[in-house]
């Protein structure tokens, strides 16, 4: 490894916020990246011209909103199996802590323009449910938990659905490497025993 790739690599994640943080910056990476490489996929050699498009770019603003949230709960679903494999101790513990976390994260921001309040409250709340179903079951291996948000995620893609082709497969596919891509991401900046002492505190 030379210098500046040391000098590129991530900072450890050390505490609760960090895992907030981790969470956050990979589900609006993982929902917005499928998004635009789709469109532009669909759009060939017109892409350019699709960009520029104000409806496009309406409708791309719509998605990405509706897609974060979702994003943020198979992000967690993956982080949440990581912190449970390092840290140990009750499972159900560490989902909530996490969710708690996760919440936090999302409450942050404020309703989007292109969605409005009522519709940002829903999601809000939609995401509270699917943060819980995490530890209401065993542990999915990390390629798997994208399966039951799959149709979800290529339903919010901004292209007809007409214009959609067979494209559901390439979908799942992309959402399951990226997210083992995140997954082993964590697990190499994860510091479990800093992070157990400031996460876990929040079960108290």
């Amino acid at each position: 490894m030379g210098l500046l790739d040391f000098l590129r690599r991530k900072p450890p994640i050390r505490d609760a916020a960090a895992v907030g943080a981790f969470v956050d910056e990979n589900a609006a990476f993982l929902m917005q990246k499928g998004l635009y490489e789709y469109s532009r996929a669909r759009a060939g050699h017109y892409s350019k011209v699709l960009f520029r498009e104000p409806s496009f770019q309406a409708a791309i603003e719509v998605s990405r909103w509706r897609a974060y949230p979702l994003g943020l709960a198979i992000v967690a679903e993956a982080v949440a199996g990581a912190l449970h494999e390092r840290l140990g101790g009750e499972r159900g513990a560490v989902v909530q802590a996490l969710s708690d976390q996760v919440l936090a994260v999302f409450d942050r921001y404020p309703p989007p323009a292109a969605l409005g309040s009522d519709e940002w409250r829903s999601l809000r709340a939609e995401l509270s449910r699917r943060l819980q179903l995490i530890g209401l079951h065993p542990p999915k291996r990390v390629i798997d938990i994208p399966e039951q948000w799959v149709q979800t995620y290529f339903d919010l893609m901004p292209i007809h659905e007409q214009l959609r082709g067979r494209d559901f497969p390439t979908t799942r596919n992309y959402l399951r490497v990226q997210l083992c891509n995140i997954h082993d991401e964590f697990m190499e900046r994860l510091d479990a025993e800093a992070v157990a002492e400031t996460l876990m505190v929040r079960t108290a």
